[in-house]
């Protein structure tokens, strides 16, 4: 009789890393960078919504619901353009494109994101909050991913309607009810949209037109979509005044708003006359840090009150 070989067990420590990097791999299906500033906005939301403490367990599940949702959409937004995103140098790198996942163990992992995530919304939080979220998860994951960003290079314009939706589930989560100033941050994240994306489109042009994504610099060229993103900006620029025209907002949010609205407006008419693939990469950065700051300004702006008070207290 040959004798039986004997199974080496795997060492702990190797096991170990490969859970991590798994559980790493599922994390990158989430898209954590832009759900970070998803779920930012919406807890930006969530404080603007009220002039008193916030209760902790509509702002701790309505912010655990709302990024549940987000990652379940970035989830399925993967899967459906998992073939494109093989191709796109940018996105080659992704848990699908490089094999170390398969379409069915990302739709499962989606799948049970979305459903905790609408259990969580609807029996903790509220019944509003969960049909919002719903709607823009599968405004996100489906109606742009599969038929917008194929059908129209306005994609990201009537796309973009879902990503602008968290500060309003944040307002939802607190108060029940959506109300004009939730919708004025709605606006405001909607007309960020096209000149942030179409930054990112104009350096990854011949990307897009290798996969046959009809982006706005690949259907209409590269100088029509540098003059939309300056009148988008302009656009950007005069509703993030409304703000504090409405009262929703004080002297500080205008001023900080004001100096990054100079930012961008700098970017855009640089990129609109004098174009390089560096200086567009430089205005999409700045896009992001743009809205985070705006959103920060409006949450300090909302407490300067109490903060005030506070730095009174500590000094006298």
């Amino acid at each position: 009789m040959e004798p039986v070989s004997k199974i080496e067990p795997v060492p702990a420590t190797t096991a170990t890393r490969r859970i991590r990097r798994l559980a790493g791999e599922y994390f990158k299906l989430t898209k954590p960078r832009v759900v970070s500033l998803i779920v930012f906005t919406a807890v930006v939301g969530m404080f603007l919504s009220t002039p008193s403490a916030l209760p902790v367990l509509p702002l701790i599940l309505g912010t655990l619901g709302i990024a549940l949702a987000a990652g379940s959409a970035a989830a399925i937004n993967q899967i459906f353009d998992a073939r494109f995103d093989s191709i796109m140098t940018r996105t080659s790198f992704r848990p699908l494109p490089t094999g170390v996942l398969t379409t069915r163990e990302a739709l499962i992992f989606a799948l049970i994101l979305g459903v905790i995530s609408m259990w969580i919304l609807t029996l903790w939080v509220n019944t509003l909050t969960a049909v919002l979220t719903f709607i823009s998860l599968i405004g996100y994951s489906i109606i742009y991913t599969v038929y917008l960003k194929h059908a129209t290079p306005q994609n990201i314009v009537i796309g973009g309607a879902a990503g602008a939706a968290p500060p309003v589930l944040g307002w939802a989560a607190i108060t029940g009810e959506v109300t004009s100033d939730a919708l004025l941050l709605f606006l405001i994240i909607f007309l960020w949209t096209p000149p942030h994306f179409w930054a990112l489109a104009l350096y990854r042009e011949k990307e897009y037109a290798k996969v046959g994504i009809p982006m706005l610099p690949v259907t209409h060229g590269r100088q029509y979509t540098q003059l939309q993103i300056l009148l988008y900006t302009v656009l950007l620029v005069a509703v993030t005044i409304m703000p504090f025209a409405t009262h929703m907002s004080g002297w500080l949010y205008l001023i900080g708003a004001m100096i990054l609205n100079a930012g961008f407006l700098y970017y855009s008419i640089r990129l609109y006359r004098d174009y390089s693939d560096e200086l567009a990469r430089k205005t999409f950065r700045y896009s992001i840090n743009y809205l985070a700051l705006l959103f920060a300004l409006l949450l300090v702006d909302h407490y300067r009150v109490y903060i005030h008070e506070a730095l009174q207290s500590a000094l006298y």
